[in-house]
């Protein structure tokens, strides 16, 4: 076992989920920017998943020692082999980029506002972030940004600290609002970045009865479909946390969903070949729906054991809770600060680094919920993020923080 690797199998796995995860965002970042040098740091990270794998599999081998030991270990298997798919697929996208397999200039319209942006920074040489810690820059109040992980060297730090000081030459990971980008390239004395489209016809063929082309539908399609996978891996590990049956057969869904989306979009790709004049490079539209229905599929297999009853390690729930993201549940209170609000103007990623992943109102669940939600007292929320943003939003909720340690 490498000494640069934690130790114990709980700080593997929670260092495995939070690698799949950057894996996953940078993709889409490299997507978006029509990066191969972030595909390359998405080709680094996979280098690492797969030697994390390898360990936390020799770990839960020698651990088990018991056949009641062997059934909890096969559950934390199960998670561990599809946060290596979870991984995979993320190197698929990043491949996209990489191989020239085509981006088409309406996903590269569009994938902005699917969610967060991922962006990559270098620390140049006497910029206003070298030799200054992060506590010191507070980048999440400044610039929206929050800081995921840090490069130095073939050294990586997925969890970074307020006292920890940026160096010039490091590589710096953050995630935010799309807005924040240009301000934190600037702080690192980086050029602002632009993505480039393709070339290529834009021309997608005809028009349907919403003005909307074939490949214009399709990418719709897909933006769903990478919106979705990334809600079903949340509820999947926020499953595990709380052990909930409920959410567990939400990500079921969700994944059943994705099957069907995936055949709508397949079939728009087929009718907008006809019309482009480069129908090869619709294959990274279909590279891209195969490595998102991957994902959702990851999410379904990881609540298998807790749709069906089945007892899991604690080691599990523990790994997730001290991931770089934590998941909390909420509900918000009457009369709280939030109650008949708008997501929108609670401004929850600025204001507390933490977004709405689902809400459930009445037994239904709304994923991904858009700005123009209004929130009710008595719904109940997943929130995702920075840990530090627990008691801002805490507030908001009209929350203790004893209540959501209970």
């Amino acid at each position: 076992m490498r000494e640069d690797r934690p130790r114990n199998l709980k700080d593997m796995l929670t260092e495995a989920k939070n690698t799949s995860e950057l894996m996953v965002d940078l993709a889409y970042a490299a997507l978006f920017y029509n990066s191969e040098d972030i595909s390359e740091e998405v080709f680094r990270l996979e280098e690492r998943l797969n030697g994390l794998v390898f360990d936390m599999r020799t770990l839960a081998i020698l651990a088990a020692r018991s056949p009641a030991d062997s059934e909890q270990m096969a559950g934390i298997l199960q998670v561990v082999q599809d946060i290596e798919k979870i991984g995979n697929a993320a190197y698929d996208i990043a491949k996209i980029v990489v191989k020239r397999l085509g981006i088409p200039p309406e996903l590269l319209q569009d994938l902005p506002e699917a969610e967060e942006t991922t962006i990559r920074v270098r620390i140049e040489p006497e910029s206003a972030l070298d030799g200054r810690s992060l506590e010191e820059l507070d980048l999440p109040v400044e610039t929206g940004m929050r800081p995921i992980a840090v490069r130095s060297g073939l050294d990586w730090n997925f969890d970074p600290d307020p006292e920890d000081v940026l160096r010039e030459g490091d590589v710096l990971f953050l995630q935010g609002p799309p807005e924040g980008v240009a301000e934190v390239r600037r702080l690192a004395g980086a050029p602002v970045a632009v993505a480039e489209s393709p070339a290529g016809s834009t021309d997608a063929g005809p028009r349907d009865s919403e003005g909307l082309s074939e490949i214009e539908r399709a990418v719709d399609i897909l933006i769903e479909m990478k919106n979705l996978s990334e809600v079903a891996v949340g509820l999947a590990y926020s499953a595990l946390l709380y052990y909930d049956a409920g959410l567990a057969r939400e990500v079921v869904a969700i994944e059943d969903e994705m099957d069907e989306m995936r055949y709508r979009l397949e079939r728009w790709v087929l009718l907008a070949a006809g019309h482009v004049e480069d129908p090869p490079r619709l294959r990274g539209v279909l590279h891209l729906a195969t490595a998102s229905e991957a994902i959702a599929d990851c999410a379904m297999e990881m609540v298998w054991m807790v749709e069906k009853g089945e007892e899991i390690h604690p080691v599990l729930s523990a790994a997730v809770e001290e991931s770089d993201e934590i998941v909390l549940k909420l509900t918000v209170v009457p009369g709280s600060p939030a109650d008949g609000r708008t997501l929108g103007s609670l401004r929850l990623e600025t204001e507390t680094g933490m977004y709405v992943l689902a809400v459930n109102r009445g037994g239904r669940w709304t994923y991904r919920p858009r700005d123009s939600y209004t929130l009710k007292g008595g719904d109940s929320i997943l929130a995702t993020g920075a840990p530090e943003g627990l008691e801002p939003l805490a507030e908001l909720f009209g929350q203790e923080l004893e209540e959501l340690g209970e």
